[in-house]
């Protein structure tokens, strides 16, 4: 049985609808590369199995990961572009627990829990890069 439909088109870009056990970061890629997106912007709220956020350490020049269970997204934000000519997929979010606790930063890994996730891509016509900023050691999005 072939796999259900997880985006189509809108007017601004492509609405998403993942659903348990999807890897957010995963088919973020492949529609990009599906749909030629040359770049964009997106929002999303919903339910994670397991999220890795990242907070970056600049000493460090890299992100301090910590991964977390069930959770409720209540935001998702990010950019599409590129990087070396392969997606490159940058995305922060909030997300809250049983107990009412938000933790949220860097998205470094997200899966879908329970439910379903939903992500609004708003499609931008320039093609759009990121490179190695030396000066902070952080990827930074070119204009």
């Amino acid at each position: 049985m072939p796999e259900p439909r997880r985006y189509i088109p809108t007017p601004a870009g492509f609405l998403m609808v993942l659903r348990q056990g999807d890897d957010v970061l995963a088919r973020l890629e492949a529609l990009m590369r599906d749909e030629a997106i040359p770049a964009a912007t997106l929002s999303g709220f919903g339910f994670v199995h397991k999220a890795t956020f990242g907070f970056f350490d600049f000493s460090r020049k890299e992100y301090r990961p910590r991964t977390m269970q069930d959770l409720e997204l209540t935001n998702l934000t990010g950019t599409l572009a590129w990087k070396e000519g392969r997606p490159a997929v940058h995305l922060h979010a909030v997300a809250g627990d049983a107990d009412f606790r938000a933790f949220g930063g860097h998205v470094l890994a997200l899966e879908v829990g329970r439910g379903s996730l939903e992500i609004a891509v708003a499609v931008i016509p320039h093609r759009l890069e990121r490179a190695l900023d030396p000066g902070i050691g952080a990827n930074v999005l070119q204009l």
